[in-house]
């Protein structure tokens, strides 16, 4: 199997498909793609990714884009750790914070860029629109954990990266983030799974 994903290794969803294939206990390669360069707009690329988006699996003759869809496959395809809770009512909610990371808090993406996350960039204080999105983060995550810190459903599933992932856009950069929820992002942070993507090496940050 290969794996596209981004040059600078910030891309909070081939993080997330990164994950997903390390905990299923899958052997797979790396590609990675200069973005800023428009390499995914390369015939090559174009004609292997049917939307030319950064994370894509190639698995044989089936490529496949979204991390979503691509955890999903390949829970779905393979043995091993499930990526997804076994229950319907929790896995159809994993979904939601997948897809609710994905399209919402966009104040918070736009003011806390995941280099935040990986390269310690550093940016002004929230605006008034962040400091809302943040409080609605927090409460929907609060009422998601209901006291847990360990895990969205009392056992890991590849949604706790996602969420942890938005959190850390704000703990990362030293914003006030309940104590609950930076503990809960921090362990997430830590699992083994998740620090190989960060200890990637990445192009040396300049801020402007």
């Amino acid at each position: 199997m290969l794996l596209y994903v981004d040059s600078n290794f910030d891309s909070p969803y081939a993080l997330v498909a990164f994950v997903g294939l390390l905990e299923k206990g899958l052997k797979f390669d790396i590609k990675p793609l200069e973005l800023y360069a428009k390499a995914n707009q390369e015939p090559g690329f174009a004609a292997t990714s049917i939307t030319r988006r950064i994370p894509t699996l190639v698995h044989g003759d089936f490529a496949l884009s979204e991390s979503s869809a691509i955890c999903e496959y390949i829970d779905e395809t393979f043995p091993g750790t499930r990526l997804y809770p076994s229950e319907s009512r929790d896995r159809a909610r994993a979904r939601q914070v997948q897809a609710w990371t994905r399209s919402d808090l966009m104040p918070i993406r736009d003011e806390r860029p995941t280099s935040v996350v990986f390269c310690g960039a550093r940016r002004p204080a929230l605006s008034a629109q962040a400091i809302e999105a943040a409080n609605k983060l927090f409460a929907a995550a609060l009422r998601l954990l209901d006291g847990r810190t360990d895990s969205l459903f009392g056992q890991w599933s590849i949604a706790d990266v996602d969420l942890a992932m938005m959190l850390q856009r704000l703990v990362a950069h030293g914003d006030s983030v309940p104590e609950p929820l930076a503990e809960y992002a921090n362990l997430q942070w830590h699992r083994p799974s998740v620090q190989q993507w960060i200890k990637h090496e990445r192009p040396r940050l300049v801020e402007y």
